[in-house]
């Protein structure tokens, strides 16, 4: 009988349940043991892992000696902190959720540990695995003939309650284009080959949680904005983001274009938020455009059912931890989304939180690597 891999599991709220719900569907996995401090997220991790240990801190996690890998999904402004504990008490394979970190002046420590850690790190990207997008960054470059520019687009519900509401502000969250966008900087950096240059951006918050409190503060997180960004091989890469927009059919559309045509990506949102009274969800795409036969092809990218009901990210943290398994039983030499990658989208979100608060472009070298 083959030995389950078996994970520990640091933070347990929304993002780190659908990461339970997608284990619970790979064979020869389990989860050995949970800490996450919220007892009311506690309970709702329980019925998705019945049998785990849940711990009351990271040392007595790390203590559990049938663990084989950790997952960091709690709080952005907490994964740091993490790492460095984990590195001084006993380093194992970990999946941590983006963004990899939040404040600028932690980019030291987060290079530190990075030379000095001794066991794989994977930086949580889930939009690489949706299958629309898995399978536009397969076609892309044949389909193009290289591609010059690339769009993208999320029309989306605004920010999801969390535990204590972490997510309202910048000082813990990042910014939302360090928070949400990031996976999206991450797709440029990945789809053109290549490193940014410089980033200008425009948003604000025009919609959502104006009308919120916490502790006599309000929201100042931005729930729109526009983001463009030079790379050094010449290519262009836009980002278009609207929180309040959940009418839309497709939640993500992504376009590349060069001199032989087009690709085009087509997502659907959760599909719990899809309205009944719609029929069936909408499924997701891929849309070829050549420009000699013109003509597009479109392709529909269906994701299995139970895959597609454990997670609101289209079935992508399944196949995230399809192959994150096979880094940690050894399959694999090394993570396919690296600490680089995790580092560099965050740097590309800062740059565009730094362009919107100052009014102007940012080179990617005021920001040191």
């Amino acid at each position: 009988m083959t030995k389950p891999t078996t994970y520990g599991i640091i933070g347990c709220g929304m993002m780190g349940q659908e990461h339970l719900r997608n284990i619970a569907l790979l064979p020869d996995t389990q989860v050995g043991a949970i800490f996450e401090p919220n007892a009311q997220m506690r309970a709702e991790s329980a019925r998705f892992a019945p049998d785990a240990q849940f711990v009351d801190s990271l040392e007595d996690i790390l203590a559990i000696e049938a663990l084989d890998c950790i997952l960091i999904a709690s709080p952005n402004f907490c994964h740091v902190d993490q790492l460095e504990k984990i590195a001084r008490i006993r380093p194992l394979p970990i999946l941590v959720e983006k963004p990899l970190y939040t404040d600028p002046q932690d980019l030291a420590r987060i290079n530190d540990f990075g030379a000095t850690y001794t066991a794989p790190v994977w930086v949580a990207m889930e939009y690489r695995y949706m299958p629309p997008v898995a399978a536009f960054l397969e076609n892309a470059v044949e389909a193009t003939g290289g591609i010059k520019m690339l769009t993208i687009r999320e029309h989306r519900f605004p920010f999801l309650e969390k535990v204590d509401d972490w997510n309202r502000f910048n000082a813990k969250s990042g910014g939302t284009f360090v928070e949400k966008c990031c996976h999206f900087f991450d797709l440029m950096r990945l789809s053109l080959g290549s490193e940014p240059v410089r980033v200008m951006a425009s948003g604000g918050q025009d919609a959502n949680h104006l009308d919120e409190s916490y502790d006599g503060q309000v929201p100042d997180i931005l729930d729109n904005g526009y983001v463009i960004v030079d790379f050094a091989n010449g290519a262009r890469a836009m980002l278009e983001l609207c929180m309040f927009a959940e009418g839309a059919e497709y939640q993500e559309e992504i376009a590349a274009v060069g001199p032989s045509g087009k690709i085009e990506a087509l997502v659907p949102g959760p599909g719990r938020f899809w309205p009944e009274h719609l029929g069936a969800a909408p499924t997701p795409k891929l849309i070829l455009s050549p420009r000699d036969p013109k003509g597009p092809v479109e392709q529909d990218i269906p994701v299995d059912p139970d895959i597609l009901d454990a997670g609101d990210h289209n079935g992508s943290t399944f196949f995230q931890h399809k192959y994150f398994l096979e880094l940690v039983r050894g399959e694999r030499s090394a993570p396919e989304v690296s600490l680089t990658d995790g580092k560099m989208a965050v740097l590309m979100g800062i740059a565009a939180q730094k362009s919107i608060q100052e009014k102007r472009s940012v080179e990617m070298s005021e920001i040191s690597y």
